[in-house]
């Protein structure tokens, strides 16, 4: 099956690095690298395609967004990535968000 293509909105970009950074400062390196891993595992889990196990449609949040929990292979994670279909086989992460977060609050109209 061909992969499809991610393409990070530069809030995307922005958020893990903030995710990064906050949790080197509460819990320090080592659990900030075992995260970017689990952030890392979830993007790269998109390249199969928006039908994954364990994403959602929502368009109750926008038309045609998705949410994805980060949480994988037993790892723990407290983030979901919010995308949606390009044109073609391309995905836009558009955000990666806290689960906790009004995400519609964070997305561009």
């Amino acid at each position: 099956m061909a992969r499809w293509t991610l393409r990070l909105a530069q809030k995307a970009d922005q958020d893990m690095a903030e995710i990064i950074a906050w949790t080197v400062e509460h819990f320090g390196s080592r659990q900030a690298v075992m995260y970017a891993e689990t952030l890392t595992m979830a993007l790269e889990a998109l390249f199969d395609g928006t039908g994954i196990i364990g994403a959602r449609r929502r368009d109750d949040i926008q038309p045609g967004v998705s949410l994805l929990h980060v949480a994988r292979q037993g790892r723990r994670g407290r983030h979901v990535i919010v995308f949606r279909p390009g044109n073609g086989r391309v995905i836009d992460v558009l955000r990666i968000l806290h689960d906790s977060m009004d995400i519609e609050r964070h997305l561009d109209s």
